[in-house]
């Protein structure tokens, strides 16, 4: 009879130890002190790139309670953006066990389909599967919220499935519920896209890209244009007829000429660009220094640069690089006198490039090309010549 006793005792004590051995929650220390709050200001700071704050706001909203769901999303996905995958499947899991309502469960699958998209080339390699599967949760949990459906969009735009990925984001835009402007900025780039048809892997790759760089540029130009092929179909061949003396033929002294363009040696792009140094597109030359620079993000005023020479060089037609200089300039953001101006008027009066805001007319030469928009201005370009 004592033997039971104490052994209930010892259950007891066991019991509050582990209790005291588990996480305990902070007193919070002003009004607005709460896991909400502070979860709320998470995600803002995470949106513009803050991680650390952010990280300090859903560590907070842990400490003030250590059951408290979102709190671990947001952990997860802030591990996420740093690429430690197995810290931010860890949070997602607490997050899992500890949701409270459909609300938090919905938040916590659409945690896991985050992450499986940002970590798709690390993780597993059946990624879309996985957020499918989270997707499926989350709409069984409520089946009109926004957010599973946009990020589900997202998935099938990594995974090149155009069609589908419209069709979430339109569903996002029906319901009207939040993530509108997300979802038609995503749809609009989708449309470019499917309008652009990329025909190759490498531009399927770099339609997805917010910003395409020199050597993305050079890949687009021989794999979606084909422009190697175009040129020489273009141009009549030389022949050099005139008399060889033989002895010129072997030189005293041989020497190593330096290549056009040294820094692309191990370039995965090396062919492409090495296609379109050959051809000497204005605007994708070496430098001086026989520096290609493949990783330099591309301005709207040099893509269009660009393309003003590859019709010149195409069409033969010289008269386009003087045909708007001392013409007003339609655009409130380019004067005239400067020396992309033609450039832009040729590609936006020829509808291969759009101005950047249809309502001011804004080109914005100095901000990036998006991968969408380079693929789109070349099936144009490509349909033109």
């Amino acid at each position: 009879m004592v033997s039971r006793k104490l052994f209930f005792v010892i259950v007891g004590l066991c019991i509050l130890f582990l209790s005291a051995c588990g996480p305990q929650a902070v007193a919070p220390e002003a009004e607005f002190d709460t896991p909400a709050h502070h979860v709320k200001n998470g995600h803002k700071l995470l949106k513009s790139g803050k991680l650390d704050a952010a990280f300090r706001e859903f560590n907070r909203a842990k400490e003030l309670d250590p059951k408290y769901s979102p709190a671990y999303v947001g952990l997860g996905l802030v591990y996420g953006v740093r690429d430690e995958f197995d810290n931010g499947f860890k949070a997602m899991k607490t997050a899992q066990r500890y949701a409270d309502g459909k609300e938090q469960k919905v938040a916590f699958n659409v945690g896991y389909m985050r992450l499986y998209i940002k970590g798709r080339e690390k993780v597993k390699k059946n990624w879309l599967k996985e957020v499918n599967t989270r997707f499926n949760y989350a709409i069984r949990y409520i089946p009109d919220l926004p957010a599973p459906y946009f990020y589900m969009g997202v998935a099938y735009k990594n995974s090149y499935k155009f069609q589908k990925a419209a069709a979430n984001f339109t569903k996002v835009l029906e319901l009207d519920k939040g993530f509108v402007k997300e979802a038609d900025t995503e749809y609009a780039i989708v449309q470019k896209i499917q309008r652009a048809m990329p025909g190759s892997v490498v531009g399927k790759k770099i339609a997805l890209l917010e910003k395409i760089t020199r050597a993305d540029a050079a890949a687009l130009f021989i794999e979606e244009l084909e422009i190697d092929t175009l040129f020489k179909k273009r141009t009549p061949k030389k022949y050099d007829t005139a008399f060889q003396d033989p002895t010129k033929k072997f030189a005293a002294g041989e020497y190593v000429k330096t290549p056009p363009a040294t820094d692309i040696e191990d370039h995965v792009l090396k062919a492409d660009i090495d296609a379109v140094i050959a051809i000497g597109i204005k605007g994708l030359q070496p430098g001086p220094d026989h520096t290609f620079e493949p990783g330099k993000i591309i301005t709207r005023a040099e893509f269009a640069m660009m393309i003003e020479d590859i019709l010149i060089k195409i069409s033969g037609d010289d008269s386009l690089a003087t045909k708007f200089i001392g013409s007003a300039s339609p655009f409130p953001d380019v004067r005239n006198d400067l020396p992309f101006f033609n450039a832009a008027m040729v590609c936006t009066t020829r509808n291969i490039l759009e101005t950047k805001d249809a309502a001011t007319g804004e080109f914005a030469p100095m901000e990036p090309v998006s991968g969408a928009e380079a693929l789109l201005s070349i099936r144009i370009l490509k349909t033109q010549l």
